[in-house]
């Protein structure tokens, strides 16, 4: 590699004109290709072909100041080396397909630049030690991989090549800057488009550029539906198949509530109970029960029912080991892929109606202003009298007079029958539940209420439709009373009298905003007239954001200022260490009601349990590791299930290439208008090659981009007309152009 860079370096300097600019280069690219070398001025002269004195003399000038800067190391009054001596950090690599990789120190969010020819080929996610090179003058600060510590994954997945005598991988990123080779022999009966994983067995070197690597599993052809969905799992190292002895290990359970359960536990099953979940769920792992408290007419006895998946999965058994791997469930488009098997989470866990069922129920005595009067936490069995589509749950209460949104509960019929099945008993959980929400508002939780991209899926994978749905008040009744049941089971052990020890837990915490990214959102919504706090008390600041939102609301700047919004608030994650929940305005939270779906859930039932039978606190820097392992995973669950929205976005609208529809503009940048389609929410891009009635300028203060001669404006929110020119789906791209 060297050699063919001396080569490149003599080639560039034949000219006997050459300017300073053009040593500089050369030096650099001689000197980082052999860090560790210390060269001469004689042998610089000769690899750079630098043989007239003008050029020998720039090239000494540009090395003295070179050395100033602290880029090079004086080593004599003729010789200079790389400065390596540098600070040497760990953290990961982050690989971009423009060349302009980064690094992030462990503890730090300020990414540092890596160029190409200094990343050692190292791959996006590798733990790597780098040493920061000396800033030169006018450069932005660099640093230098060194070694690679631990490859975060040496699987790829990507499209095959099939050669005659070899076969390739291509990436859907192309990040790398060969393709993936595989020798015939290994390419598991793969042909050309099929979608593959790959597990590198040769990577890359100095001396050996190629990369090199087997065959794992064919996916199928690329475009078809289940090829596409399980390439993206894949692409994120989630699992897209349950291990068939563990399926089989699972079927062994049968679920039946015997004598001894009946016995040890609290009998809910003539308590008036429901789910409230979508309409294509089959996991129902939270239900809620209600009626009259028993001692006191005047009081509400609200029963939030969670499946006892403890009870069934054993700690460190084989299915217990393979949830704690996957850690949550992962919703894609078309599909769920479950953190347990089908047999646990569909049918024995699953609080399917009519069927008596083991839960952990956090039992709730309400007076009529939704204030805890008492609660306890118990092992029940129940018995599910419906099972409600939220969908369903909401015209019941809509037809008993509750306008969704407003905030107000349905009012007293005037014969005292409420309409349709369990009528009443909506209605009165969805009283307490405004209540338990204006209330949690009033002491500063932080008001974010997203619409998210849906899609209706023929039963080829295909979509048919594409909207946006958003959370009404049967979904609202439903997160009240969980929130509450995790917040309550929180403070039951985080909250500890004087002088007492506390007992170990995981929590779900959210730190308070980034102070800069609050400023410039301050910033950035006073050029649209808006005020927003950024110092006070955590109440003051939630409802200056709360304001903001609904100020925003229904205006063409309203998702670029929720972005923003969003951009400043930390992320929520898992640990044993509680600072508490901003967002929410909960000074103890933890994740209780979704065993089936999210492993911390489990922790904490079991942990629960554990501490009412009198044990001791658990080891707190086990459950903390495992904290760490559930938020990353969730992390990257997250990442599929969106890159599975963006793929069925742009194949749904590859049906209408050349077809125009009304849209606004939703985000406006250098390269272009970002707009979104009215009826559907597709979003795609127009680019500035296409602006070509005008030179258009990006200002950016004003999020606008302004015509030199025309003076023609695009701003957000505009409306505008587009007609689809491209949906590249391997890129998850729309390009639009003004119709």
């Amino acid at each position: 590699m060297a050699k063919k860079k001396d080569e490149r370096g003599r080639k560039k300097m034949k000219s006997r004109r050459v300017n300073k600019r053009q040593v500089t280069d050369a030096l650099i690219e001689l000197f980082q290709s052999q860090p560790n070398v210390t060269f001469s001025f004689k042998q610089i002269f000769k690899l750079l072909r630098l043989d007239t004195h003008p050029a020998k003399m720039l090239a000494i000038n540009a090395m003295e100041e070179m050395a100033w800067d602290d880029y090079l190391v004086r080593v004599s009054d003729t010789s200079y080396r790389l400065n390596v001596e540098g600070q040497v950090q760990e953290g990961v690599f982050h690989r971009k397909n423009n060349g302009k990789n980064t690094f992030t120190a462990d503890g730090s969010d300020t990414p540092i630049l890596v160029s190409e020819r200094n990343s050692m080929f190292a791959f996006d996610g590798d733990r790597v030690k780098v040493t920061l090179m000396a800033r030169r003058h006018n450069h932005v600060k660099e640093a230098m991989v060194t070694e690679i510590l631990a490859r975060k994954t040496d699987q790829f997945v990507g499209r095959l090549q099939v050669e005659r005598d070899y076969a390739f991988l291509i990436t859907e990123s192309n990040i790398f800057a060969h393709d993936i080779m595989i020798p015939k022999n290994k390419v598991k009966g793969g042909t050309t488009g099929d979608k593959a994983i790959v597990r590198i067995t040769q990577w890359p070197t100095r001396e050996k550029k190629a990369i090199v690597g087997e065959v794992v599993d064919i996916l199928g052809k690329q475009g078809e539906n289940t090829a596409e969905m399980h390439a993206i799992l894949a692409k994120y190292g989630l699992p897209y198949k349950y291990p068939k002895h563990l399926e089989d290990l699972a079927r062994k359970i049968s679920g039946e509530v015997t004598e001894q359960d009946l016995a040890e536990r609290e009998d809910f099953r003539d308590v008036t109970t429901f789910t409230i979940d979508p309409h294509d769920a089959k996991d129902f792992d939270d239900a809620l029960s209600i009626r009259c408290s028993p001692t006191d007419n005047d009081l509400w006895e609200v029963g939030v029912h969670i499946a006892d998946v403890s009870h069934y999965i054993h700690e460190n058994s084989p299915i217990d080991k393979e949830a704690q791997r996957r850690a949550t469930s992962v919703y894609l488009v078309d599909r769920t892929i479950p953190m347990l098997p089908e047999h646990l989470c569909n049918f024995v866990c699953s609080l399917r109606p009519d069927e008596d069922k083991l839960c952990y129920s956090v039992i709730f005595t309400l007076d009529n202003k939704a204030e805890i009067r008492k609660w306890r936490l118990v092992h029940t069995v129940i018995r599910s009298n419906r099972r409600f589509a939220y969908e369903e749950a909401q015209e019941i209460l809509e037809q008993n007079g509750v306008v969704d949104g407003s905030g107000e509960g349905a009012p007293e019929p005037n014969d005292g029958k409420y309409k349709g099945e369990y009528g009443a008993e909506l209605c009165q959980l969805d009283r307490l539940a405004k209540m338990l929400r204006t209330r949690r508002f009033d002491n500063g939780a932080v008001k974010f209420d997203r619409e998210e991209l849906h899609f209706d899926i023929d039963d080829k994978g295909k979509p048919t439709r594409c909207y946006y749905k958003r959370s009404k008040d049967a979904n609202k009744l439903i997160e009240e009373f969980m929130l509450l049941a995790n917040r309550t089971v929180a403070e039951s052990i985080g909250k500890v009298k004087k002088g007492e020890r506390i007992k170990t837990l995981p929590y779900r915490v959210h730190d308070q905003p980034d102070p800069t990214k609050l400023e410039d959102l301050r910033q950035f919504v006073k050029r649209f007239g808006y005020k927003v706090k950024t110092s006070g008390t955590r109440a003051a600041i939630s409802r200056s954001l709360n304001t903001l939102m609904d100020q925003s609301q229904g205006k063409g700047e309203q998702k670029l200022i929720e972005m923003i919004a969003l951009k400043a608030m930390m992320k929520a994650k898992y640990t044993v260490h509680n600072i508490g929940h901003y967002g929410l305005a909960f000074d103890y939270y933890t994740h209780f009601t979704s065993p089936i779906r999210r492993y911390p859930d489990t922790m904490v039932h079991r942990l629960l349990t554990r501490y009412q039978n009198g044990g001791r606190s658990a080891n707190k820097e086990y459950y903390e590791e495992q904290c760490k392992h559930s938020s990353e995973m969730e992390q990257i669950a997250q990442s599929a299930e969106r890159e599975s929205i963006k793929y069925k976005m742009v194949e749904f609208m590859s049906e209408f290439i050349g077809e125009e529809f009304d849209a606004h503009i939703s985000g406006i940048q250098s390269y272009g208008l970002y707009c979104e389609i009215d009826d559907n929410h597709c979003e795609g891009l127009v680019s500035m090659h296409n602006l070509d009635d005008d030179y258009y300028e990006f200002d950016e203060k004003n999020f606008t981009l302004v015509g030199r001669r025309h003076h023609r404006r695009y701003t957000l929110g505009d409306a505008i007309r587009i007609r689809v020119v491209k949906a590249n789906i391997d890129k998850r791209q729309l390009d639009f152009e003004l119709a």
